[in-house]
């Protein structure tokens, strides 16, 4: 049981990984301090950026991009495939996601023969069963791995057809260009689970129309039961079921109440659309992001400037926006390290999809370059992870 966990914490925290990538090498991103990026590189339907920088001590946000084949068949369907996974509570649900959920797609893609809505609603659920297993059978020696979840945002590019799945309040944004003002205007393409939005806390309290505290205003921000803010998640097994929420489990995360229904649910937001030859890129990034930069904000930087680094451009305009905030250096706040820095900002994620029209319409025939990356983030020495373990 306690190997399990080590491997576990440990897969949380490798390097950023590519199975063709050598240590050290750019192929597989670059260290700098808390960041970690990767500022360009080819994928089947253009170029792509990536970057984290991370401000917990461990850190949560978890990330991929995968390019290539989306089924274990020949004849499958051929795409890429972007995750961006903002873990709450811990590492572990997120860590377990990016481990799990492109290789259920494939699985689910490889049954249908194609790329659909089923197949990414599927690959969801078997993700959030998969980890649940996980909680039940370690729950006995550390119960605090009932409260930990995930964000989850998803989209699959393949013939031409955009596909993006959400559980959370990460986001995903277009850039797109409008040829009568030569403006590239954003354009959201996630609904988000986070019950600061009127709308989302009517639906959950419609939902739940027996329990009045469904919703609570706690230090000015509105919390599902007074504990989280997003309503949908991968994990989160206290919030789901009752068997979960009751000793061991640390008394700040137990309801007072037994609840006889789910009042987290995990089924994703899936939208489907052709894309279109104005449809310049995708910014894919987690809250952190966004709490620091607009929509528009964000697209303007990417197209006002060279894609090389567009990942780690928008990263460092968050950082100069959390700095000016807190009325101080945007210097001072990259000296300050993990744990103390997420008084300052979140862990941020970021990977930017440019689209080239020419290889989006040839999606069908074109095969060319096979893509498996993920982000990275500081590295423990193996001896940092004792302490932390013991403690669970």
């Amino acid at each position: 049981m306690i190997v399990t966990l080590m491997n576990l914490l440990r897969a949380c925290w490798r390097p950023s990984s590519n199975q063709h990538a050598r240590a050290g090498s750019d192929i597989a991103g670059r260290q700098d301090g808390l960041l970690w990026y990767k500022d360009t590189g080819q994928h089947v339907n253009g170029e792509f950026s990536m970057a984290v920088v991370q401000a917990n001590n461990l850190l949560e946000d978890q990330c991929q991009i995968e390019s290539g084949p989306l089924s274990f068949l020949d004849s499958g369907p051929y795409g890429t495939f972007v995750g961006v996974y903002d873990g709450h509570g811990g590492p572990e649900t997120a860590c377990y996601i990016n481990d799990h959920l492109f290789h259920h797609l494939k699985r689910f893609a490889s049954e249908q023969n194609s790329m659909s809505a089923d197949v990414l609603k599927k690959a969801y659920e078997a993700t959030e069963d998969g980890f649940f297993s996980v909680v039940t059978k370690q729950w006995p020696v550390k119960p605090q791995i009932a409260a930990v979840g995930s964000c989850c945002l998803v989209g699959v590019i393949c013939g031409g057809i955009l596909y993006v799945a959400n559980v959370g309040d990460s986001r995903v944004v277009l850039g797109r260009h409008v040829k009568a003002t030569g403006e590239v205007l954003a354009v959201q393409l996630s609904a988000e689970h986070n019950v600061s939005i009127e709308s989302v806390r009517k639906e959950l309290q419609s939902m739940h129309p027996e329990d009045r505290h469904i919703v609570v205003l706690k230090h000015n921000v509105w919390r599902v039961k007074g504990l989280i803010q997003v309503c949908r998640s991968i994990g989160d097994a206290y919030l789901k079921r009752s068997e979960f929420n009751r000793e061991p489990l640390y008394a700040k995360f137990r309801l007072r109440e037994p609840f006889h229904k789910p009042i987290l649910s995990s089924e994703p937001s899936i939208s489907v659309q052709p894309l279109q030859p104005h449809d310049q890129f995708l910014i894919f990034a987690s809250d952190g992001l966004w709490e620091h930069l607009t929509n528009q904000e964000a697209v303007d930087i990417v197209h006002s400037s060279p894609r090389n680094g567009s990942a780690r451009r928008l990263i460092k305009a968050a950082l100069q926006e959390a700095a000016k905030k807190r009325e101080m250096r945007y210097s001072d706040l990259k000296k300050i390290d993990r744990g103390v820095r997420r008084h300052f900002h979140d862990d941020i994620t970021v990977i930017v999809v440019f689209l080239d029209s020419s290889l989006v319409s040839r999606a069908s025939t074109y095969r060319g370059p096979s893509v498996s990356l993920r982000g990275g983030g500081v590295n423990l020495r193996s001896n940092t992870l004792a302490p932390y373990a013991s403690q669970m």
